[in-house]
């Protein structure tokens, strides 16, 4: 059996560690992706559940001026709508 030349050897390594980044971009990802969606779960259930009002209050008054700018797809301030008040597309009354 022939042994792999240094060339070959050295393919599949550099091989190997493109498959290795990619594999920890994609768990990076998942992880900045849980973070948010926890972060997003803790805001909303403070929002909900919160037993100091002057906090609710400050929480409530900061995300609807800081979300709006924020928020740059219709899609998305349609979703926050409720925190942000205002009215999105679909809630406009028929003339």
């Amino acid at each position: 059996m022939a042994r792999k030349s240094i060339e070959q050897r050295l393919a599949e390594l550099e091989t190997k560690k493109k498959t290795l980044k990619a594999r920890l971009g994609k768990q990076e990802r998942t992880r900045d992706t849980r973070r948010k969606v926890l972060l997003g779960a803790l805001v909303l259930h403070r929002l909900e559940n919160a037993n100091d009002p002057e906090f609710t209050r400050r929480l409530s008054d900061w995300l609807r001026r800081e979300l709006p700018d924020f928020l740059t797809r219709e899609a998305d301030k349609d979703l926050f709508a409720d925190l942000i008040g205002v009215k999105s597309e679909g809630q406009n009354n028929p003339s």
